[in-house]
């Protein structure tokens, strides 16, 4: 049977890891040892052969890249607990980071990240949200990648420009709503996002890797600024989830996970979640476990993760609570009850009393039943348990395995080059228009524009009259002289070169 060793109380307390995808959680207050239990955790899946993913908050975590420093406390504690080869050696780490400053970086694009989760980082209202799932529509229908946050610019622009055809076809889109997401789509570039979408978008067997000797790859994702814009945090962790829901297969229940996704600050994720979103979060724990994926939420308290969620987290890791406010007197409560009794312990009295790196815990046994609750010394991990240093962290990094792969940004034709191409090709067909023939008087050559003024002297033009009018309005009115008949009848007959005589 395949199993971690979590610690020892009365007797030691395993993980069966056929039932490491059955989610869990590990709870506790601040300084109580929480996170050296995430790292011995993490690294216990690691030696079994099983890849992980964390999110590092603090950055303490980095120290499973390197290894720890062995004193008799540490010797003592393994002793105690049973560990038969314990000796300090690093993990096999690969760091992400969403900024590419302290890992690979890691990218998503916008189509992959959807009109739902994108509205959760932009913090939409509904109304702006129909108006984001009208743009993503646009985009579908007119072929237009959607990969940066330039290109969901180019097509809000576009929205924007023809708002009155768009809003005829699909749904009545307000100037000020529109202009509410271009404004939120600029607050997330300035807030780092801008790096968040792009390509080369990550692979997710790239989270699923081994080393040559098969322990599984830690991926470790700094959140340390990340965790200064809690919805961008919330919302990459539900869309690296969503992603592995929905693209791996089915395997039902394997003997060990294919991975383990620890979860740190889990009430992030849930603070001002709209039901709509809970519920999707809720139907993926019920169904990723099947994928073969296990799901560990590590939080101050147990009520941080609502009941939906809860309920299925059958590995609990309950490090020490304390009882000073009402609010933790509460937590203690829901804590106790999630426990299955042990007749030789009050649970809502333990709690209160763990020291530093103990723990109540309790674990799925046989046909996913869980275990009655122990108290127990947790395993300590063979890590150092601190930050790397910066340097130590640019060495595993230098020799990372997809280094290559990530690095390096990759910016294709898509919505953005596509709308700006349809632009210049419309103002250069209007700047090439055929100009109108110029008047043929400007086309005249000299001798020409001669004849012309010889004959506007005789006959006149619209603006001005002619001799020949003038001495024609002339002999009218000397009609009755017979003398005059034959003076215009001369004149006429001289200037057209006839003889006025016949």
């Amino acid at each position: 049977m395949n199993t971690l060793l979590l610690g020892k109380g009365e007797q030691q307390v395993l993980l069966n890891l056929k039932y490491a995808n059955r989610h869990g959680l590990i709870a506790g207050a601040t300084g109580t040892g929480k996170t050296v239990t995430l790292m011995s955790i993490a690294e216990g899946f690691s030696r079994q052969g099983v890849p992980v993913f964390i999110t590092d908050i603090k950055g303490d975590i980095s120290g499973l890249a390197v290894a720890g420093s062995a004193n008799d406390k540490l010797l003592k504690r393994a002793a105690d607990i049973g560990i038969e080869d314990y000796q300090m050696e690093a993990n096999p780490v690969v760091f992400w980071d969403l900024a590419g400053e302290a890992g690979h970086p890691l990218r998503t694009t916008v189509s992959e990240m959807g009109p739902t989760l994108l509205g959760r980082i932009l913090e939409l209202n509904d109304t702006q949200s129909g108006i984001l799932d009208i743009v993503f529509q646009l985009a579908d229908d007119q072929g237009l990648l959607l990969l940066d946050l330039d290109d969901l610019r180019a097509l809000l622009n576009l929205v924007a420009d023809e708002r009155k055809q768009i809003s005829a076809k699909y749904g009545l889109i307000s100037a000020q709503s529109l202009a509410a997401i271009q404004r939120a789509v600029l607050g997330l570039e300035r807030d780092g996002g801008k790096d968040f979408f792009g390509e080369p978008a990550l692979d997710l067997n790239d989270l699923m890797r081994t080393n040559l000797q098969g322990k599984g790859m830690i991926n470790l994702l700094a959140a340390n600024k990340l965790i200064l814009t809690p919805n961008l945090y919330s919302s990459c962790i539900l869309w690296l989830l969503s992603e592995l829901f929905e693209n791996l297969p089915e395997v039902g229940d394997l003997e060990k996970p294919k991975l383990v996704f620890f979860i740190d600050e889990a009430h992030l994720l849930f603070e001002g979640c709209p039901a709509s979103l809970l519920k999707r979060i809720e139907q993926i724990m019920r169904l990723i476990r099947s994928k073969g994926v296990g799901v560990y939420f590590c939080s101050q308290f147990p009520d941080d993760v609502p009941n939906e969620i809860l309920g299925q987290l059958g590995n609990r890791v309950q490090h020490a609570l304390r009882a000073y406010t009402p609010r933790d007197q509460k937590a203690v409560k829901t804590a106790a009850e999630t426990f299955v009794s042990n007749p030789k312990l009050v649970v809502s009295e333990v709690i209160s009393q763990l020291g530093v790196g103990e723990a109540l815990v309790s674990t799925l046994a046989d046909k996913g039943v869980p275990t009655m609750v122990e108290r127990a010394l947790i395993s300590p991990p063979r890590c150092r348990m601190g930050p790397a240093t910066p340097e130590e962290q640019q060495q595993v990094r230098s020799q990372s395995p997809i280094g290559g792969k990530y690095d390096n940004l990759v910016n294709r034709e898509s919505a953005y080059e596509m709308l700006n191409q349809r632009h210049t090709e419309n103002t250069n067909g209007k700047a090439t228009e055929p100009t109108p023939t110029a008047p043929a008087s400007v086309l005249k050559q000299p001798k020409e524009e001669e004849q012309d003024w010889f004959s506007e002297l005789i006959f006149g033009n619209k603006r001005r009259q002619g001799l020949a009018e003038t001495l024609s309005k002339q002999a009218a009115r000397t009609v009755g002289n017979q003398l005059g008949k034959q003076i215009l009848r001369g004149l006429l007959g001289g200037i057209m070169g006839k003889s006025g005589r016949k």
